[in-house]
């Protein structure tokens, strides 16, 4: 799993690019406080013919978001994230700092 950041020198936005390794995977999206944890809402990603998924979403710089992957139905966090925090449920979720 990976998280590249790219700021963007015209607007105080960083886009985020998500890449999952889930080759066994059907589906796969991101689902945090960005979209409200809405899986209507969720940021779904496209599968690469090597079985990576992967997507790219636009977010204010300057701030901390929360998120999980949501693979094949399972929450699952990223192993390089800026940080861990736990939410409501007692799970961690993953924290990207911008």
């Amino acid at each position: 799993m990976a998280i590249t950041k790219q700021y963007l020198k015209s607007k105080p936005i960083c886009k985020v690019t998500f890449s999952v390794p889930a080759e066994e995977a059907k589906e796969v999206s991101v689902l945090g406080c960005f979209n409200e944890w809405n899986a209507e809402k969720a940021v779904k990603l496209k599968k690469l013919k090597n079985g990576t998924f992967k997507g790219t979403v636009d977010l204010a710089k300057d701030d901390s978001y929360e998120f999980r992957y949501l693979v094949d139905g399972t929450f699952v966090n990223d192993a390089h994230a800026d940080a861990y925090v736990t939410n409501q449920f007692g799970a961690e979720n993953a924290v990207m700092n911008l």
